[in-house]
């Protein structure tokens, strides 16, 4: 059963006994432990938002007296007058709850395996503090966050301290920037078109296999008017050398999207043809409509790979039966992956809300929308779906801007493909007059500044989720999916589709 958050995490504030006295301190659910426990952090702000920040860490062994020392430290701090706080203060008081052996740099999958210390390690380079201090004897995390680029991001100041009050006050400032806090004000700093194009670098630049990961990076390719080398890529598939569709599959039918896009955009028959053949998947020998598309497979994936192509076949067409099926699909998929709640789940074997497996239904609908008559008798149920979903998601984005591995589950990894996703169908509502602006512009902004931050400028993205081709996955397989910190192509693809959204270059 899915958790809903807020229920969840006053329990686990219940559990860990959190004194009245920090009941101002802004909290975040960081990670989970091995055994599906959340790791909080404790945050209070600086005068400036230009401080520096300091990370203090109690805990690393386990329950000690470290983490009453450092949940003291934050009531002490948390009392000073806003002006006399020279640094901003996050605080993890009791960084391994269980006890567990830690490893730095950790070795092994992130978060299947040493599962804290990926957890801490990942969440500190990402946030990129000034100085780390570590209340307890831990040398070992302090000399690996001094002397390795943390999470990909750049090194990072740490010390040890003894255990005893007082940890704060004896900290000089002013306090250097670190070199993981100077990077990530770098990467902030690009505009959606420099991010798009430092993205376009590493990907989009083969169609060998024609796939949704390949075609939705080379759309952005087209966006960014790389029409040439994308032309390139697909003639094969438009001489009729090579079938897109010779191994039909979710995957392949959603590539034709980017046959649609050259077709747009050049007028290319060829193109047209693709786009048409693969729609009519849809419909039987004699042209009536099938009950559902045959390729879904039961997975939430579906409401992208199916959906869109029928809706930009009958927008070529102007044949209204590709948007009766488009809509009769989309119903029938409601019934298999649509919770109470307004989310999805990925399959119906659980009824975990897998980020991606929300991101796709979310982005799908928006592309299906973009196309759809609204004189179609469907348009009012797919646009108040489209809603409803949106709604449903707004609540869950995290405190950096993300939104999680598992959507409502704290602590899940907050995760880069699904948050690209959800936030590129929101900035589409908003611009399509589909969503309030006041509401959803800042959940786009937030997203959009917490992916920057996630994106190396040679293409390294920060804790995409990998694929699930596996049925019958439990809450528990859809946390534990491995957290790809490198070039990934999927979560590439996405996030040069919302760079170039952002960028105002969506058609």
């Amino acid at each position: 059963m899915y958790r809903p958050m807020t229920v969840s995490l006053a329990a686990v504030l219940l559990c860990i006994g959190v004194a009245s006295p920090l009941a101002a301190a802004e909290r975040w659910s960081i990670g989970l432990t091995a055994n599906d426990a959340a790791i909080e952090a404790l945050v209070v702000p600086a005068a400036a938002e230009s401080a520096a920040t300091v990370l203090l860490v109690g805990g690393l062994p386990g329950p000690d007296a470290s983490v009453d020392i450092v949940r003291r430290e934050v009531e002490a701090f948390e009392k000073l007058p806003p002006a006399r706080r020279a640094f901003r203060l996050i605080a993890i008081p009791l960084a391994n709850p269980d006890a567990r052996p830690l490893q730095f740099p950790p070795s092994g999958t992130a978060y299947r395996e040493n599962a804290e210390s990926h957890v801490l390690w990942r969440w500190i380079g990402i946030h990129a503090p000034d100085l780390v201090v570590i209340a307890g004897s831990s040398d070992a995390l302090a000399t690996a966050l001094s002397q390795n680029a943390v999470g990909l991001v750049g090194r990072i100041a740490a010390r040890t301290v003894p255990v005893q009050a007082g940890i704060l006050q004896s900290l000089s400032t002013p306090i250097p920037t670190s070199d993981a806090h100077r990077e990530l004000e770098r990467r902030r700093s690009r505009s959606p078109r420099a991010a798009a194009a430092e993205l376009a670098a590493t990907y989009g630049h083969d169609f060998n296999q024609p796939t949704y990961i390949q075609a939705m990076a080379l759309i952005a390719q087209l966006r960014l008017g790389n029409t040439a080398d994308v032309l390139r890529l697909a003639e094969p598939y438009l001489n009729g050398s090579r079938d897109p569709f010779a191994m039909p599959s979710q995957s392949a039918l959603a590539a034709h999207l980017l046959f649609y896009e050259i077709a747009r955009r050049t007028g290319d028959v060829r193109a047209t043809r693709l786009v048409m053949r693969a729609a009519n998947s849809g419909f039987t020998e004699d042209g009536a409509l099938r009950e559902f598309m045959p390729l879904h497979g039961g997975w939430s994936d579906s409401v992208f790979m199916d959906i869109p192509i029928l809706a930009t076949a009958g927008a070529f067409s102007g044949d209204r039966k590709y948007f009766d099926m488009a809509a009769r699909h989309f119903a029938f998929m409601q019934t298999i992956v649509r919770r109470p709640d307004g989310l999805y789940r990925h399959q119906a074997s659980t009824d975990a809300a897998w980020g991606r497996g929300n991101g796709f239904p979310a982005l799908g609908l928006a592309l299906t929308l973009s196309v759809f008559p609204k004189d179609h008798t469907d348009y009012p149920a797919l646009l108040a779906a489209f809603q409803r979903h949106m709604k449903a998601l707004a609540p869950l984005q995290d405190e950096n801007g993300m939104f999680r591995e598992v959507l409502d589950y704290p602590g899940a990894y907050p995760e880069y493909s699904g948050t690209a996703m959800i936030a590129t169908a929101m900035l589409r509502g908003i611009r399509k007059g589909w969503l309030d602006a006041a509401t959803y512009q800042p959940i786009v902004d937030r997203a959009w500044q917490a992916l920057l931050l996630r994106t190396a400028s040679d293409g390294r993205l920060f804790d995409v989720a990998e694929s699930t081709g596996t049925r019958g996955f439990t809450q528990k397989d859809y946390l534990r999916r491995a957290a790809i910190l490198d070039a990934d192509p999927r979560g590439g693809a996405f996030a040069m589709l919302f760079a170039t959204e952002m960028a105002g270059i969506q058609d």
